[in-house]
């Protein structure tokens, strides 16, 4: 509906027919109370006649219902309003969709509204509270729920002796703790197949922890205090030996987990939340010893698995059959730790708080866009991995077809997870598949000192597994109809980068020319998301002095120039996925059905390469910019790398 001021939801009934009523509303959209509410009067409104039926806040800040469609009426909307409320407003719009064919809601102004008995007056509505106001995509702001939690917490580090744990998952974890972002009351469970003494299992941790600061203004306080903080850190994590596939070790260890500390807090209750830092082939024997022998026994269990989430829709069709037997989605996080970065989470504020943006976000004005992913090194410590998987299934699959996903992607209802993944994957929806075709394969050479691929030892020489791709895609909707959107990923280049580059059309009229000002495009926005975060716009100016030379200059927001001390405290994507998965908050993890349609796109395209020798796959020089094959994947989509 349309957000409309005011305190009070008025609800009127007009006959439609003998069965059918129509209801409409006007209600003070920022109060998710009240918007779920309203939907369980809705339902009520087609069981029992009602009258009139009115909500209000109480004094007390919750709301109330007040009508005189008898006491039968108020107890059934009571009783409805709790299993509804949990669904937020879209889903309980789904819930109704199942059960009734008949609804219709309209929002209507509060002075519209007419009052429900016309034997009796209903009181204006009080003046609107003062607020912000909202952003001029229509999208509805929602504080963020990444604040402290408060809830007491188990949280299950499942391959607590692996690297993975023990480089991301436990430092995050201090970090959090380290700024006061943990709750209250938690513990920590390493859980792995490992036989550790707990002093033993606590001393590889202290190796990888660290406290985030500024060097030059880090004393002997600040040090006394960092370690103090450890020690207390480290004093609330203990070990667990046993199998992913052992539902009794499970089941001990969460016995132990429930004495030790759970049993402590059963007057609020415990979550449990469960860390896969694990190899893919045993997140569905973790997930079965998890529902049957770990869940939290008084709270909410949470689990977060690591991609890779299957190697095609094939497989990844069987993980999230295997998953969904022990889980429910509300339980699963998959965890794309692109989507915690600074810089992509703040792709949707910028697109959709700014109004300068979207009357330009269009096939009409924008000619392409490019979103490149740059390391400067090779394979080294991970061939056997990267061998088996390649640039296109370790990168471009997930992490940057979520930054096309964003970038995209229509403006969301509201900042809700359901509403902003439905826009995700609508957008995915609407992208081609892929086909050989739309890509550019390579494999990196030997380069003076530097090794080519081949040369590693744990790479099989008949390899053919692409170090990297561009490709093109084409998205089938209003919007992007007709703009290329290109993608290339790649090990051993020249400089590690990751960044997004919209490149607008050539100003019209030919009054001023891209000769003009060194035969670069005039308009460009460029989203820097590693390394030196940065967000850029390019514009032509004339240089200053007695001549009409032009020149295209940056208008530059540089996040270490403008955040200086935010920047120095820049936090880790692992310390906001995680802080997010403590609250509940699923926006930034991917959905079921978003993996399903990234798989779709890629599947065919990987089979092919990996089947057909024929597809080709090219050298290109270690330290370089990549292989010339992908400026002619740019060229005959009419576009250039820039």
């Amino acid at each position: 509906g349309t957000p409309f001021e005011g305190e009070r939801a008025y609800f009127e009934t007009v006959p439609r027919s003998t069965d059918r009523q129509e209801i409409r509303t006007a209600m003070q959209m920022h109060g998710g109370v009240q918007r779920c509410l309203a939907v369980a009067l809705a339902v009520c409104s087609l069981i029992l006649p009602l009258d009139a039926f009115t909500v209000a806040p109480n004094p007390g800040g919750a709301s109330v219902f007040r009508g005189v469609g008898g006491a039968a009426s108020r107890a059934v909307a009571a009783r409805l309003t709790p299993a509804l409320a949990p669904m937020g407003l879209r889903g309980a719009a789904r819930q109704l969709r199942r059960d009734s064919s008949g609804l219709r809601m309209v929002a209507i102004p509060p002075e519209r509204a007419a009052p429900t008995d016309r034997s009796r007056k209903t009181p204006p509505p009080p003046p609107p509270p003062a607020r912000a106001s909202q952003p001029a995509s229509g999208v509805a702001s929602k504080p963020s729920t990444s604040g402290r939690p408060t809830k007491p917490v188990t949280i299950v580090v499942f391959g607590a002796s692996g690297d993975l744990a023990k480089k991301k998952t436990f430092p995050a974890l201090f970090s959090l703790f380290y700024h006061n972002l943990l709750p209250e009351d938690f513990q920590i469970v390493g859980y792995a197949r490992k036989d550790l003494e707990q002093q033993a299992f606590r001393d590889s941790l202290m190796e990888m922890l660290s406290c985030r600061v500024d060097p030059e203004t880090f004393d002997a306080n600040e040090g006394q205090r960092c370690a103090e903080l450890m020690d207390d850190f480290m004093a609330k994590v203990s070990y667990f030996s046993g199998g992913y596939d052992d539902e009794g070790a499970v089941s001990e260890m969460g016995a132990k987990a429930q004495a030790d500390f759970e049993d402590k807090h059963k007057a609020t209750g415990v979550d449990r939340l469960y860390y896969l830092a694990i190899p893919p082939t045993v997140f569905a024997d973790s997930a079965r010893s998890i529902s049957r022998g770990g869940k939290a026994p008084t709270g909410d269990t949470r689990v977060v698995i690591e991609k890779p989430f299957g190697r095609d829709s094939a497989s990844y069709e069987k993980l999230s059959t295997d998953l969904a037997k022990e889980l429910t989605e509300e339980q699963i996080y998959r965890i794309d730790h692109y989507l915690g970065k600074e810089l992509v989470q703040n792709i949707m504020a910028m697109r959709f708080g700014n109004f300068i943006f979207e009357p330009l976000w269009d096939s009409r004005h924008i000619d392409s866009v490019q979103i490149d992913f740059k390391e400067p090194f090779g394979v080294e410590g991970r061939a056997g991995y990267f061998d088996n998987s390649g640039i296109v299934r370790d990168i471009m699959q997930n992490h940057l077809m979520q930054v096309l996903a964003l970038l995209a992607m229509e403006a969301p209802a509201s900042m809700d997870a359901d509403d902003v993944r439905d826009e995700k994957v609508k957008l995915l929806r609407a992208i081609k598949t892929l086909s050989t075709d739309d890509f550019c394969l390579a494999q990196y050479a030997a380069n003076g000192k530097k090794p080519g691929y081949h040369d590693d030892e744990e790479v099989p020489k008949e390899s053919r597994t692409p170090t990297f791709a561009a490709c093109a895609f084409e998205i089938n909707n209003r919007r992007w109809d007709g703009v290329p959107f290109l993608m290339r990923a790649g090990k051993a280049l020249d400089e590690r980068l990751a960044q997004v580059r919209i490149r607008f059309k050539e100003t019209p009229g030919g009054l001023y020319r891209s000769e003009d000002h060194g035969g670069e495009r005039a308009n460009e926005l460029v989203i820097r998301l590693q390394p030196d975060e940065a967000i850029y716009m390019t514009v032509v100016n004339k240089v200053p002095g007695l001549t009409n030379e032009l020149t295209r200059t940056k208008l530059d927001l540089s996040y270490s120039a403008e955040w200086a001390e935010a920047a120095e405290d820049m936090p880790d994507a692992y310390e906001r996925l995680i802080l997010d998965a403590l609250n509940g908050e699923k926006a930034l993890f991917c959905r079921d059905d978003e993996l399903r349609e990234a798989w779709r796109v890629f599947s065919p395209a990987l089979e092919r390469m990996e089947s057909d020798e024929s597809v080709e796959c090219v050298d290109y020089d270690y330290g370089s910019d990549g292989p010339e094959e992908m400026h002619k994947l740019a060229e005959g989509r009419g576009v250039e790398w820039a």
